[in-house]
């Protein structure tokens, strides 16, 4: 699928941790697989990451029944350990992930480029739930 002309899509959320331990449960594969799921009938069996630029990362999203997975892969662009992250899906779109220290913790900005397939309210929402789950568990962990 070729990268939308569309505007990015941006979802963020603020993690009551310090830096460190959010970059590490967000780029941990024993981490990714707890966190990384759109609802509660999914989940991420499998992950794993090459955390450095040109390395690979895949994390596996399935149904819990079976029906249905996919695997979510992407090659590191840029790295700045604490500070951001930045990656190409296989399919071409880029994505931009900011850490940012705060008074409440750490915030995470992620901003995509959107596929061409769900309406963009679907996908916003989607990532935002991710997202959410993440900071759900790297709180409670």
């Amino acid at each position: 699928m070729e990268p939308t002309s569309k505007t990015n899509i941006t979802v963020e959320t603020t993690i009551n941790a310090p830096v460190e331990k959010v970059w590490e449960y967000f780029n941990a594969p024993e981490h990714i697989t707890q966190w990384c799921a759109v609802s509660d009938d999914w989940h991420a069996p499998f992950a794993e990451t090459d955390l450095r630029v040109g390395g690979k990362s895949k994390t596996t999203m399935a149904a819990k029944d079976g029906s249905f997975s996919f695997d979510f892969e992407y090659v590191y662009d840029s790295i700045k350990e604490h500070e951001s992250i930045g990656y190409t899906i296989n399919d071409g779109r880029k994505v931009k992930v900011q850490f940012r220290k705060t008074d409440a913790g750490t915030q995470i900005t992620e901003t995509f480029e959107p596929e061409n397939t769900n309406p963009l309210e679907m996908q916003r929402a989607g990532w935002q739930t991710i997202l959410d789950n993440f900071k759900k568990y790297t709180e409670t962990h």
